[in-house]
């Protein structure tokens, strides 16, 4: 009995030696309608990404345009306009003599130009005479060198408008643009400014020129009242072509 059992658990050793046969393996299906909803799931994500991309690139060129837009004009004309004004205003407040102020002027004309006084000595004519004449030529001077300072403002102002012509075409963005034209403007308005000068200046010339003459008139009209009144003179007939 006991030999027999012996002899079976030999024969069951090597049996449980063995290893256990693996489970069947679970066969794998193919499912069409979730694989089209995850290739539509992925492709959505693709084209929100995309869209992101985008988005953040025109972000960024707008942020450059407004750089570019926000960005101040390289060059500044106001230093060259600022001197060419002043040169012109320092002829002006050298005017000689009678300067362009009204009070000046009136005074001028109430001592110098008008009626001659009837009470003043042939000395005083001659020296008021001399005077006006000085005032007039010195008018005339004041009116040359304005038009010499003006011309001398000429080649500034061309180099100037060509630079800034220069700066307008070359802006890169509207800051720039409207800095440049806005000192076009400028320019244009010193070269009013030295327009207006000239014709200040020669219109003042011109003024005492025909004062003078207008007084010269009257000083005239008195010398003559002055000659006729003299009882050392006597009118006589005057014959200015002999008979044959």
């Amino acid at each position: 009995m006991i030999r027999s059992m012996l002899r079976a658990a030999f024969v069951a050793a090597p049996l449980l030696m063995l290893p256990l046969a693996p489970a069947a393996a679970q066969a794998v299906v193919f499912d069409p309608s979730n694989y089209t909803q995850n290739l539509l799931q992925a492709a959505r994500a693709l084209q929100q990404v995309t869209n992101q991309i985008t988005s953040l690139q025109n972000e960024a060129q707008m942020l450059i345009n407004q750089a570019r837009n926000l960005a101040s004009l390289p060059y500044s004309s106001l230093s060259a306009l600022q001197q060419s004004a002043q040169r012109t205003q320092q002829l002006l407040g050298e005017a000689q003599k009678i300067t362009y102020d009204v009070t000046a002027i009136d005074r001028a004309f109430q001592g110098q130009y008008g009626s001659v006084s009837l009470s003043a000595t042939d000395a005083a004519l001659v020296a008021q005479a001399n005077t006006r004449w000085q005032t007039t030529v010195a008018g005339l001077q004041d009116a040359m060198r304005v038009q010499a300072g003006v011309v001398g403002n000429l080649d500034t102002n061309r180099q100037q408008n060509a630079t800034l012509l220069d700066q307008s075409q070359a802006a890169t963005g509207a800051l720039q643009a409207m800095q440049a034209g806005n000192q076009l403007q400028a320019l244009q308005a010193q070269q009013l400014s030295d327009l207006t000068a000239v014709v200040a200046a020669n219109g003042r010339a011109q003024a005492l020129s025909e004062a003078e003459q207008a007084t010269a008139v009257s000083e005239g009209q008195e010398r003559f009242r002055r000659f006729s009144n003299r009882s050392s003179y006597q009118p006589s007939a005057v014959t200015m072509f002999r008979g044959n």
